[in-house]
């Protein structure tokens, strides 16, 4: 089963079960993946499972941020919701690194190119975010690529 099958079967779970946050979820998930196939300049009009993953992780930042934003202006319950919405569209990504693995990989990256100090920032993170693509966030590797390079 690919991964929009089973959006597709999880959107219809959620009608059943009147889940308004899953289904609010998946129905955002759906809506991507469409504007995705129909843009202009899509060569393609299938995605792949890979493709379909950056879409998600596009939008689970996109509630983390739009819940920070929330809180910052005293809007707890808007903030709630945003986050429950990023933890049902979650369950479709893969297993995130913890920040141990993600410290250890940054440190192979660091000696793989021969970084020494900050100036080799961006080899580094180029790197980096290429070897951790979808398993980890590209603002928890910036944070290790610093801590590791002061």
């Amino acid at each position: 089963m690919t991964l929009e099958e089973m959006i597709q079967n999880d959107l219809k779970e959620a009608m059943k079960a009147k889940d308004t946050v899953g289904l609010a979820a998946v129905r955002a998930i759906k809506s991507a993946i469409l504007l995705a196939k129909t843009a202009e300049g899509a060569s393609d009009k299938t995605l792949e499972d890979s493709d379909i993953v950056k879409l998600i992780q596009k939008l689970v930042k996109q509630r983390k941020e739009s819940a920070e934003q929330y809180t910052a202006a005293s809007r707890p319950e808007l903030a709630q919701n945003e986050l429950a919405e990023a933890a049902k569209m979650e369950k479709y990504l893969p297993k995130q690194l913890s920040p141990e693995e993600i410290e250890a990989a940054v440190k192979e990256v660091i000696e793989a190119v021969g970084a020494k100090t900050k100036a080799d920032m961006g080899k580094v993170m180029g790197t980096a975010t290429k070897k951790m693509a979808g398993l980890a966030d590209g603002r928890a590797i910036s944070e290790a690529v610093k801590r590791l390079l002061a």
